[in-house]
């Protein structure tokens, strides 16, 4: 008997609408939310239950590096920047209009509230032109991105205190982080801050006694006064820094070299024991990262190394359920590997240009509420004494007021159904995200 040939995967949508190479992509709002940002600058906001921007604006003059969410009601947005021959082809009107919005981290309030105050016009219908309606900016921080290295972001595991020494509970505040940038004058060195306060909260020099380029990938974590930084870099390293109380220096825990080539991508697991890195050369890899046991077990080396045959492989994410993780590839395939054994499972194809970034949304997730129920009575027998007219226009109250309500049916089954798919986005260079729908 021969074995059935099943046919390619194919992506369940492809949402169209930037003009330029898409760079980096982040679920938000229990996936009710995909915000993705593309090489021009451009941010734009899609509501995932019907596939439709509700939100774009130009955020800055040049790529968006990289996309985070803090809470429901903010997204944060990093450029990288323009270069000399670009900056000197700007106009004195475009040096005034990107003023404060490039080598910046820009923390930008947008919560489904604020949607309705900005406009969605797409940044291939824009004709290039900036949007006049802008999200409110909540805080800008100047940072170094001449590295091309995108920030990571945690939450801080400081308690906060009020005036008289008390935990603040309040858990309508903000909850503050940390964010983790490439170090403003050291290349090689890295910065952490902490928002709200926008204030320098530590600094991780650059290890002096390797040569190690510039940083290239981040993750953070925290936990009370424990901090723990993994960096890729430009020489193919990989290093863990910790440090233990606050003021105190970071110490290197780890240090590996698995690859040839610079380290282009690096993601954290959500069990936070182990991270991996992916790199302009064919090798993924597998390190520890012992947070939660707080003492080193394991040998200094990889856990695992990985020899996938397939180069430039970036946009390393992990699901949140820590069974799949996928890569971005630079010959147009999205790749999905099992984070247990590190085996390819599978290929997904539809681009015909190169891959630069992916998004898994949260698994897990419940949904929304079921939708309210019409109550249905029977008409009584008895005689009814309302004049007809009265009666006609109690009809179609009831029947607007039932229609409203099958409508608001289909809304929130719409959006329960975006909620708790298993969503991988995958970003390329023609402009177009693919919404894949697997394991």
């Amino acid at each position: 008997m021969s074995s059935e040939i099943l046919p390619p995967a194919q992506p369940a949508y492809i949402l169209r609408g930037h003009s330029a190479q898409v760079h980096a992509l982040h679920f938000t709002l229990d996936n009710q939310r995909l915000v993705t940002g593309d090489a021009d600058g451009w941010l734009v906001s899609w509501n995932l239950a019907f596939k439709r921007p509700v939100a774009s604006w130009r955020a800055h003059q040049k790529g968006i590096l990289g996309i985070g969410s803090w809470g429901r009601d903010c997204i944060i947005s990093y450029c990288y920047p323009l270069s000399n021959e670009q900056d000197d082809q700007q106009t004195d009107t475009a040096r005034d209009s990107r003023h404060g919005r490039d080598n910046k981290l820009i923390v930008w309030r947008l919560g489904p509230e604020d949607e309705g105050n900005l406009e969605n016009t797409l940044p291939i219908d824009a004709k290039a032109v900036a949007s006049s309606k802008q999200p409110w900016i909540l805080h800008i921080l100047t940072v170094n991105t001449l590295n091309f290295c995108s920030f990571a972001m945690c939450n801080d595991g400081m308690p906060q205190l009020n005036s008289n020494g008390l935990t603040l509970l309040d858990k309508g505040t903000r909850k503050p982080i940390l964010v983790a940038v490439p170090n403003t004058i050291d290349s090689g060195g890295i910065d952490l801050y902490q928002f709200p306060s926008e204030s320098r909260a530590a600094v991780i020099h650059a290890d002096r006694n390797i040569t190690t380029g510039m940083v290239m990938a981040l993750a953070i974590l925290a936990e009370t006064t424990r901090i723990q930084v993994a960096a890729g870099y430009e020489s193919g390293h990989t290093m863990v820094f910790v440090q233990t109380d606050p003021g105190a220096s970071f110490t290197r825990l780890y240090c590996a070299n698995p690859h040839r080539q610079p380290v282009l991508s690096l993601a954290l697991s959500h069990s936070r024991d182990y991270y991996l890195t992916s790199s302009a050369d064919a090798i993924i890899a597998k390190h520890p990262f012992p947070f939660v046991k707080g003492v080193w077990k394991t040998e200094l080396k990889p856990l695992k190394i990985c020899q996938t045959k397939h180069a430039g492989q970036q946009g390393l994410q992990i699901r949140s359920d820590n069974r799949i993780f996928s890569t971005a590839g630079w010959d147009a395939r999205i790749r999905v590997y099992s984070a247990k054994t590190m085996k390819e499972l599978a290929v997904l194809s539809w681009h015909k240009t190169g891959c630069y970034a992916t998004a898994f949304a949260q698994t897990g997730l419940v949904g929304s509420a079921p939708a309210p129920q019409i109550e249905q009575t029977e008409p009584e027998s008895v005689s009814d004494p309302t004049p007809s007219a009265e009666r006609e226009h109690g009809a179609e109250l009831a029947l607007t007021k039932q229609q409203s309500s099958v409508v608001t049916s289909i809304q929130q089954r719409r959006e329960e159904k975006a909620q708790t798919t298993h969503w991988l986005a995958a970003g390329s260079k023609d402009g177009k995200v693919s919404l894949w729908n697997i394991y």
